[in-house]
């Protein structure tokens, strides 16, 4: 797979037959601009995951794209007049050739019931999985892990201990828009280092980057 980093939860997917974007929220503008989208996958409602003037665009420049998403953030496209195809916890959809799988339902804790929402990760293809804000086990082998690294419902320690529990072949970093510069080198050297003595790739992506997995 290719994966290029938007920014923040926002990356764009390419797995050789399909491309997908997820979660184009309000922390990045560069999803804006994106052609050659099949599928948009949002995982919940929250403002940096679902910025709908972002959907907007990317719709109006992909004329095609399917959008996938949970009944939560469903009921908020269908306001908008976008239509969407529904994969929650336990659904599967096979748009324009991929596979994807949904898992979770809820949103990790912040505090108490603050922010509290649907969540639906998604694997893509058996091969990638993308929990959104959740530490979802899917209890299935995962090749490679988008990790969330930081955020108001989670430590640094949650990271490491989620991507320890799941044993992905190689993990990457999102969910670290909250980082400053000063620091995102320093945890994602922290990550690699520990994730390495527990048998897990770490690769650390910044916003804009891309790699091969």
């Amino acid at each position: 797979m290719h994966i290029k980093k938007i920014g923040h939860c926002c990356l764009v997917i390419n797995t050789g037959s399909v491309t997908i974007m997820t979660d184009p929220g309000g922390f990045s503008t560069a999803q804006n601009e994106v052609k050659g989208i099949d599928i948009v996958l949002i995982t919940h409602e929250h403002h940096d995951h679902f910025h709908v003037d972002s959907v907007k665009q990317i719709v109006a420049n992909n004329p095609n794209v399917k959008i996938i998403t949970n009944g939560t953030v469903g009921a908020l496209l269908l306001a908008e007049h976008i239509p969407f195809e529904l994969v929650a916890q336990g659904g599967e959809n096979k748009a324009h050739g991929a596979h994807i799988e949904g898992y979770g339902c809820t949103h990790a804790t912040i505090y108490q019931d603050m922010g509290q929402t649907e969540n639906t990760g998604y694997f893509i293809d058996g091969k990638l999985f993308y929990p959104g804000d959740a530490f979802t086990n899917p209890n299935r082998p995962v090749d490679i892990l988008a990790l969330p690294s930081a955020g108001p419902w989670m430590k640094v320690s949650d990271a490491i201990t989620y991507a320890c529990m799941i044993k992905p072949r190689v993990a990457f970093p999102v969910h670290d828009a909250i980082m400053s510069s000063h620091f995102v080198g320093f945890l994602h050297g922290m990550l690699e280092k520990i994730l390495a003595q527990n048998s897990v790739l770490f690769v650390g992506m910044k916003e804009g980057e891309e790699k091969d997995f």
